[in-house]
């Protein structure tokens, strides 16, 4: 066994590996600290060792999105990492940059648009942090301070310096920001129900050949159940939809999270029986397709507002991202008004 800091891998590494994050390598997700480590090995195998619990950090498991620290000693499994060609190797990221809300010497605030993965994962091979930075060749440091799902739009920041992405990733984690989205949602909302307390855990749908190894899900599950994480959503109904050329009643909800956990807002609502509208995993098939007539070929969530501190000067920053074109054409004349209603910032005490 050997003991590495820092450093790449041999192109085959068939024993045990134990590596100690440096200081550039501190903030980053497991995953791509992985996959810079890892060079050559498939990235659904990464995500396969780190489910298995075989990546361990201080002998403890951990998950994809897990943020490694300095001095935090990762083990690393077995793996063969095949000699590949130019030709066979994956295509390296095509640069783009995105529509850019705020910049400075600190971050980068862009409105990512849906159908676009933050990182290359489990089936992608690059995302937004990749694009940028093949886009932006000579920024020393560009990275993730959190995520959005990939059919997600709206509000996404990135840290140009590591001192930004530690304050901005701590005030993520002690729920110092604001984060508000737009949701548009099945059923008519009951007004008075504001807040959705309920605990949330992560499974795996059966794989091509039975075992647990197939894609992630998230679900509601009792307090005392093993993997239950905690997890509260605040609602407030911003206007009653109807679609052209439907009958059935919608709502236009403005969602602030408290705690970000994967999936949370879409599955809470759809626990409560108002599944997002356009959402392919825990909405209706035959609804999404009937919606797509309809012109939504995406699911309708968009990360409208954030609040935050900047990490240099100190100033409270609010963003926001206007409903992109695609969603705004769906919304009747009445929602919009009750849109340009509103306070800039939304309160999340207003609810």
């Amino acid at each position: 066994m050997k003991n590495i800091i820092g450093a790449k891998l041999e192109p085959t590494a068939a024993e045990v590996r134990f590596v100690t994050v440096d200081d550039e390598s501190a903030g980053q997700r497991l995953d791509n600290f992985l996959f810079r480590h890892l060079k050559g090995v498939p990235k659904t195998h990464v995500y396969r060792i780190i489910r298995s619990g075989e990546v361990r950090i201080n002998k403890g498991r951990a998950q994809a999105e897990t943020r490694v620290a300095t001095g935090d000693v990762l083990r690393l499994p077995p793996v063969r990492v095949s000699a590949r060609s130019e030709e066979g190797a994956t295509p390296p990221a095509p640069g783009r940059e995105f529509p850019i809300l705020m910049e400075d010497e600190s971050l980068l605030a862009i409105d990512k648009p849906a159908g676009v993965a933050v990182h290359g994962g489990s089936g992608v091979s690059f995302g937004v942090i990749e694009q940028l930075r093949t886009a932006r060749p000579g920024a020393k440091f560009l990275e993730l301070v959190h995520r959005l799902d990939r059919e997600t739009s709206g509000i996404l920041l990135v840290a140009l310096k590591r001192s930004a992405l530690t304050a901005l990733q701590g005030q993520f984690r002690e729920r110092e920001t604001g984060k508000t989205y737009l949701a548009l949602v099945e059923g008519a909302w009951p007004a008075n129900r504001k807040v959705l307390d309920a605990p949330l855990a992560k499974y795996l749908l059966p794989g091509p050949g039975g075992a647990d190894d197939g894609e992630r899900r998230v679900r509601v599950v009792a307090k005392d159940h093993p993997d239950a994480m905690h997890a509260v959503t605040l609602v407030r109904v911003l206007a009653a939809v109807t679609l052209p050329g439907e009958s059935a009643p919608m709502s236009l909800l403005a969602v602030t999270i408290k705690t970000g956990r994967t999936h949370q807002i879409r599955v809470h609502l759809a626990s409560a029986g108002h599944a997002i509208a356009g959402d392919d995993k825990y909405g209706g098939f035959e609804r999404n397709r009937a919606l797509q007539k309809l012109g939504l070929k995406r699911m309708f969530l968009h990360a409208w507002r954030l609040q935050f501190t900047h990490p240099g000067n100190g100033k409270r920053i609010a963003l926001q991202s206007d409903l992109p074109p695609e969603l705004h054409a769906l919304m009747p004349a009445a929602a919009l008004e009750a849109l340009a209603r509103l306070p800039v910032p939304i309160s999340p005490t207003s609810f």
